[in-house]
C-alpha cells in the first residue's frame, strides 16, 4: 500500500534544484594593503574564473587593497570551506607569479554568510560600492557592523588577526 506513492514521489524529485547565494569575504594577510590598482581588475577576473570554472556563477566582485567581497551563487556540489580554499590557493599563487614574486597571501579565515534572492540586489550594491564605503569604514569597523547588524558572536581580540598574531596567541597558551 505505501510503495506506490513513494515511487511517485521519487519520479517528481527527480532532478535537483537550489539557491544558494552567499557573500564571502577574505583579506591580505596581516590586512597589508598588497592588492595593486594596477591589477585588481585582472584579479577580478581571474576570482571570477576561477569560480566560474568550478560551476559556481559570480554576482558580484570588489574589494580593496586588503581585501575581496564576492558574491555568487554557489553550486550544490561544493562546500563553501573548499570553494573558498581553492580560490584563495589559485590567486595567491596567481598573484606571486605574475605580480609580487612570492610576497602574497591571503588570511587564513574568511567570512561566508547566505541571503535570500530578495536581498541580491541591495549586497550586489554594497559589494558594488565598496571602494566608497572604505573611505569612511575601516575593514575591522565594517565587519564588527556587520556581525552586530546580522547577529554574529565574535570575539573582537581574535578578529582578522595577522598570522604572526595568531602564531603568537597559539604558542603562549
Amino acid at each position: 500500500m505505501f510503495a506506490k506513492p513513494l515511487i511517485q514521489i521519487t519520479h517528481i524529485m527527480a532532478n535537483t534544484y537550489t539557491q544558494i547565494y552567499m557573500h564571502i569575504v577574505f583579506a591580505v594577510a596581516k590586512r597589508d594593503s598588497l592588492i595593486s590598482d594596477r591589477w585588481v581588475d585582472e584579479l577580478y577576473s581571474y576570482l571570477s574564473g576561477a569560480c566560474q570554472n568550478r560551476h559556481h556563477f559570480v554576482y558580484a566582485i570588489n574589494g580593496t587593497s586588503d581585501h575581496v567581497h564576492m558574491l555568487i551563487g554557489l553550486h550544490p556540489t561544493e562546500s563553501v570551506a573548499s570553494l573558498v580554499k581553492e580560490i584563495k590557493g589559485q590567486s595567491s599563487r596567481w598573484i606571486n607569479d605574475k605580480y609580487l614574486k612570492g610576497k602574497f597571501c591571503w588570511q587564513a579565515g574568511y567570512g561566508a554568510f547566505s541571503y535570500s534572492k530578495s536581498l541580491i540586489p541591495a549586497v550586489k550594491s554594497y559589494i558594488d560600492n565598496q571602494k566608497e564605503h572604505h573611505r569612511h569604514v575601516t575593514f575591522q569597523e565594517e565587519l564588527a557592523d556587520f556581525f552586530m547588524k546580522i547577529g554574529i558572536d565574535y570575539n573582537p581580540e581574535y578578529m582578522m588577526k595577522g598570522f604572526s598574531d595568531v602564531e603568537t596567541h597559539q604558542t603562549s597558551r
